[in-house]
């Protein structure tokens, strides 16, 4: 199991694609450029299975809909945000935005429980990690060691809780519940930024001071 991290739109967004053997791959926040991220997977030369949203601020779902409808794939998000894909007020564009507000359909499939899951040839499992916002997950690759965070966890850093269903003391919760309970050498793939680690947060992340 592979992944390639592409930072996307005026936020450097980082949108993951996660490849096997096969040349399968999840899609994981497409956030915007969606040119650039089709060049990425046909230079590639990946087989797309499904989208999967860590969360649906606007940054992360802006070219959800071109890359659905260019590859003919599903769309995957927690159900506490189900409705946040059609809504700027919900995503966080109406306040952001200079332009037009961000809008895209509903999903295909709503995630309920946290667990194993599977999609097409791909085993994971996935913790609700809310805090950030009310449907934030993460989505862990035991085998393949990594995890990727969302915008719960950066390197040094957390997410910001101040948006729509923000709270704080949710996302430490969040955080030390789900994150630093994996084992320390599981790679850290976050919604911005560069990869970390979980024994490297432990150790340095100002903002988990006491854990």
């Amino acid at each position: 199991m592979k992944w390639k991290q592409i930072p996307l739109g005026p936020l450097q967004t980082n949108c993951y694609i996660v490849y096997d053997e096969n040349q399968s791959c999840l899609i994981v926040d497409p956030g915007d450029n969606p040119k650039k991220l089709a060049t990425v997977i046909e230079q590639l030369q990946l087989k797309p299975e499904a989208i999967v949203l860590t969360h649906a601020h606007f940054d992360h779902i802006g070219a959800v809909d071109r890359i659905r409808d260019k590859y003919g794939i599903k769309v995957y998000i927690h159900e506490n945000e189900k409705d946040w894909l059609s809504d700027p007020a919900l995503n966080g564009s109406r306040h952001f935005m200079l332009n037009e507000p961000i809008k895209a359909r509903s999903a295909d499939y709503l995630i309920k429980d946290e667990g194993v899951m599977s999609i097409g040839s791909f085993k994971f499992e996935v913790f609700e990690t809310p805090g950030h916002s009310p449907g934030s997950i993460s989505i862990y690759f035991p085998e393949a060691q990594f995890v990727l965070a969302g915008d719960a966890l950066f390197n040094g850093s957390i997410g910001r809780t101040d948006l729509p269903g923000g709270n704080h003391n949710q996302l430490i919760r969040s955080i030390h519940d789900k994150l630093l309970t994996l084992p320390e050498q599981i790679e850290v793939l976050p919604g911005h930024g560069p990869a970390t680690s979980i024994g490297l947060e432990m150790d340095s992340n100002p903002f988990l001071n006491g854990f």
